[in-house]
């Protein structure tokens, strides 16, 4: 039998990516166009960051993230709307000062991380599933934050998936579980090579599988080169999947990548190994999510 996998484009993103490829979308028109041709080239679901359109930089604007799943729910091809609900964790010391944040630190409180999500109602978003060293900074998610935005997101009827940085976040994700927060089949997500978190590399993901709950769906994702062969690998064991420029800037060595580009080359990737990608209407019934468009799900 055929596999089927969900494969997500994750557009955008938060870094500060957009002076490295001209190709990174920014304002509200050009990240919605992305998801769209995204989904033009077979991705199940659009995962989506705000960008300030004048800086290209982080915006948690209520208003745009209402202009992009506008533009993207008004158009004629259909995708699963994937919202981030992990903006404003980013801490970085002042070293005159550690006990307050320096120059780039951007931090929200859980009800605000929540409100694009709890606003807008996409069928999906992102809890990123504990705090971690992430490159220069440390992103925080404090367990009593992580249980409030659980809360929130489990009352709006939208489906989190459980973001994992590293190991001691799927052991967290487990204890939203065991709490009752998190609704139904879980779905996680391994997010593998962002330093310092967890390898991308074969015997970090199957470590971190072999610890979910015997119902829960999962996915993975490598960072840069490691992109498609971390696709490769969750497809090869039974994961579902994600590219895009949120998380790899090139689609071969010196040669920088659209969205759709690398979601087709995903796909290529995916039908030479007897994978085909689902449908969002195959995804929204196969996973249980919200009917976006009303009458629940």
């Amino acid at each position: 039998m055929t596999q089927k996998v969900l494969l997500t484009a994750a557009v955008t993103g938060a870094g500060a990516t957009v002076d490295k490829n001209k190709y990174v979308p920014v304002t509200p028109k050009e990240i919605a166009d992305s998801a769209i041709e995204s989904a033009k080239a077979g991705a199940t679901v659009a995962h989506v960051h705000a960008r300030d359109p004048k800086t290209g930089g982080i915006s948690h604007n209520l208003d745009h993230y209402k202009e992009i799943i506008e533009r993207i729910r008004e158009s004629e091809t259909d995708v699963i709307i994937n919202i981030t609900s992990g903006g404003g964790g980013d801490f970085i010391p002042n070293l005159s000062n550690p006990s307050t944040g320096g120059e780039g630190t951007d931090m929200q409180t859980p009800k605000e991380r929540h409100e694009p999500v709890g606003s807008l109602l996409p069928e999906m978003c992102t809890l990123d599933c504990g705090s971690v060293n992430f490159g220069n900074m440390v992103y925080m998610s404090p367990t009593e934050w992580l249980r409030e935005q659980a809360r929130l997101i489990q009352e709006s009827g939208v489906k989190p998936e459980l973001e994992c940085f590293d190991t001691g976040h799927i052991r967290f994700a487990k204890q939203l579980i065991a709490e009752g927060l998190i609704d139904g089949d879980p779905m996680f997500q391994f997010c593998l090579g962002i330093p310092w978190g967890a390898e991308a590399d074969e015997e970090t993901m199957m470590y971190m599988k072999n610890r979910l709950p015997e119902n829960a769906h999962w996915s993975a994702f490598g960072i840069g080169r490691m992109q498609m062969p971390i696709l490769e690998m969750a497809a090869q064991y039974g994961g579902n999947v994600r590219v895009g420029l949120e998380d790899n800037l090139y689609l071969g060595k010196g040669v920088f990548a659209r969205n759709e580009q690398l979601v087709d080359q995903a796909v290529t990737k995916l039908h030479a190994s007897n994978v085909e990608v689902m449908t969002p209407q195959e995804a929204r019934i196969y996973f249980n999510l919200r009917n976006p468009y009303g009458g629940g799900k």
